[in-house]
């Protein structure tokens, strides 16, 4: 038996050696395991971490969400899908600003389910509940969203230089290594590009400091004709007879960075001997 929450009801937690108290998903009679009351507050701030979690550095794109399936309403986007079959009806709300909010319905009770947003509440439908919710939103967060992780405005720049030059975007590889990406062809699954955010130390720089840089392929005779220990150096975590490291400064730097990339999507396309 499921319980019934609302925002007006309160959301039970299992809790233990408690006596069985109101209405909520009871985990396990035998052991006398049960839910204890937890705030709405506390629900909002695990349902926004959820949201967070599935979202984080990424921006809508408006198209693709109506492509997907939502439909503009009061300046914002929403999406409804049945869960549990038609027991339940999710409703994700997407703002112009960047809110994103979420409500799980009740159909039979007429009320909104809450339970999904708290982590402790166990049991076989909330679990099905929540891994349904949390499929949802990861689908939309895929398709219908473009990834953000990096925060220079000329690593965005050469990011959208890629996008229109060659239809490609970064793919992001490492879950461990979340803030690195690569751009490589569609035709060879060649990498011509990588995207590190390193400390400045690493590149031989005086300072701990964070920085975007890129990795790109050059000719091997033509290496050190770039690398200057100021903005270009030998590539960092590549073969430093085939790739260099670029640390943007400026939009003059910005333009050889450009024809770099072109040279080395170029490269990427040759086979091996």
């Amino acid at each position: 038996m499921r319980g019934k929450t609302s925002r007006k009801t309160p959301v039970f937690r299992e809790g233990k050696k408690c006596r069985l108290v109101g209405k909520g998903e009871i985990v396990d009679k035998k052991r006398k395991k049960c839910y204890t009351l937890i705030g709405s507050k506390a629900r909002n701030k695990m349902k926004d971490d959820i949201i967070a979690k599935i979202f984080k550095n990424r921006t809508a794109e408006y198209d693709k969400l109506t492509a997907y399936g939502f439909f503009e309403e009061n300046d914002a986007f929403l999406y409804r899908k049945n869960l549990c079959g038609e027991d339940m009806t999710l409703t994700v709300k997407i703002c112009r600003d960047g809110t994103i909010d979420v409500d799980i319905f009740d159909n039979e009770a007429q009320d909104y389910y809450t339970l999904f947003s708290v982590p402790d509440a166990a049991g076989g439908f909330v679990g099905k509940i929540r891994a349904e919710y949390e499929n949802v939103l990861t689908d939309i967060a895929e398709k219908c969203f473009r990834r953000e992780v990096f925060k220079t405005s000329y690593v965005k720049d050469l990011i959208g230089y890629v996008r229109a030059t060659y239809g490609d975007e970064p793919e992001y590889l490492w879950e461990k290594f979340s803030e690195n990406a690569i751009w490589r062809r569609k035709d060879n699954r060649k990498w011509y590009g990588v995207i590190l955010t390193v400390s400045r130390r690493k590149l031989g720089l005086d300072s701990e400091e964070k920085a975007e840089i890129v990795d790109l392929r050059v000719p091997t005779e033509d290496i050190e004709k770039y690398v200057d220990g100021k903005s270009v150096f030998y590539g960092y975590h590549m073969n430093k007879k085939h790739w260099i490291s670029v640390l943007p400064q400026d939009d003059e730097d910005l333009k050889k960075i450009c024809k770099a990339i072109d040279i080395s999507y170029a490269l990427a396309a040759k086979p091996k001997k």
